[in-house]
C-alpha cells in the first residue's frame, strides 16, 4: 500500500527536477482507464515515446516514489480487471492510482464558478482560488448482501449482466440514509421480502468507477420474492451445488458467495 502521501503537482511539462527517475513507480493510464505495462507486464521504467497530459506523485510505495500518469501513446494497454488476473498486488495499488486520476481528470476545474483548481500543499485535495470551493475525491458507497433462508442463497439476475446469470442483491446508498437502511430498501425494492440479523462483514474498494462495496449477511425474515421487473429480472433461492460461480474472484460477492458455500 502507499506508506506516505504527500501529493504534489508535477504535471504537463517534464522539465528540471520533477521527471520521475528511472526507479520510481509510474502508473500510468490511458483515456479508457487502462494501465500501461511494458512487455514483461510490469510498470514502465520512463515515459518515453508517450505523449504525457499530466503526472502527479501520491505518496510512497515500497520505499520509492510512485506517480499517476494519464498518457497516450503506442504500447499495451490492460483493463484493470485483467491486470488482477495476473498479478493482484499490482491491481490493487493500480486501483488506488486511477481513482487519482479520475479525480484530477474531473475536478481540474471549480464545477461551481469555472476557475482552473490548484493542489493543496498537503491534502488530496483541490481549491479553486477565485470561490474557494474544495474539491476531495470522491467515492460512491455500496452495498452487497447475501442473503439465507436455511440451507440456500438468493441470487438475481440483473438486468445490466450480459455475462453473468445470478447474482447477488447490491446497490448504491442514497443521500440521507444509513448503510444498514441501504440495505433493506434495496433488498424491498428489487425483490419484495424483508431481512432480519443483517450482520456487516468486509468491504472492498471496487474502481469500477469509483464505488466502496460494504459486504453484510442477512437472513430471510417474510414475504414472496417480487421483482422490480427493470433492474432485476429474475430471482430465486439456490443450494449450495447449485451456484455458478464468477470466472473471477475479483469481487467481494465472489467471497460472500464463498462464504456461504463453506458454513453449510
Amino acid at each position: 500500500m502507499i506508506e506516505k502521501s504527500l501529493y504534489e503537482n508535477y504535471q504537463i511539462d517534464f522539465s528540471d527536477e520533477i521527471i520521475p527517475d528511472n526507479d520510481d513507480y509510474l502508473f500510468v493510464f490511458n483515456e479508457n482507464r487502462e494501465l500501461y505495462l511494458d512487455d514483461d507486464k510490469r510498470l514502465p521504467k520512463n515515459l518515453d515515446d508517450l505523449k504525457v497530459n499530466f503526472c502527479l506523485f501520491i505518496g510512497i510505495y515500497k520505499g520509492m516514489k510512485a506517480f499517476v500518469v494519464n498518457a497516450c501513446g503506442n504500447g499495451t494497454f490492460y483493463d484493470l480487471r485483467e491486470v488482477y488476473e495476473f498479478d493482484h498486488d499490482l491491481y490493487h495499488i493500480a486501483g488506488k492510482a486511477v481513482l487519482v486520476n479520475d479525480w484530477y481528470i474531473s475536478h481540474r476545474f471549480c464545477g461551481r464558478c469555472g476557475t482552473k483548481t490548484q493542489l493543496d500543499e498537503k491534502d488530496m485535495m483541490l481549491k479553486c482560488p477565485e470561490c474557494g470551493q474544495v474539491h476531495y475525491p470522491r467515492i460512491a458507497p455500496a452495498i452487497i448482501v447475501a442473503i439465507r433462508k436455511g440451507d440456500k442463497l438468493l441470487m438475481a439476475q440483473h438486468s445490466y449482466h450480459d455475462t453473468i446469470r445470478y447474482a447477488l442483491i447490491a446497490g448504491f446508498v442514497e443521500p440521507g440514509e444509513s448503510i444498514e437502511e441501504a440495505v433493506h430498501r434495496e433488498v424491498s425494492e428489487e425483490v419484495g421480502i424483508k431481512i432480519k440479523n443483517l450482520k456487516y462483514m468486509k468491504s472492498q474498494s471496487w474502481p469500477f468507477p469509483n464505488s466502496l462495496m460494504l459486504g453484510f449477511t442477512a437472513e430471510y425474515e417474510s414475504g414472496d420474492i417480487k421483482v422490480d421487473g427493470d433492474e432485476i429480472v429474475k430471482a430465486k433461492w439456490f443450494k449450495k451445488d447449485e451456484i455458478i460461480r464468477y470466472d473471477s474472484d475479483i469481487s467481494i460477492s465472489d467471497w460472500l458467495i464463498q462464504n456461504f458455500i463453506d458454513s453449510h
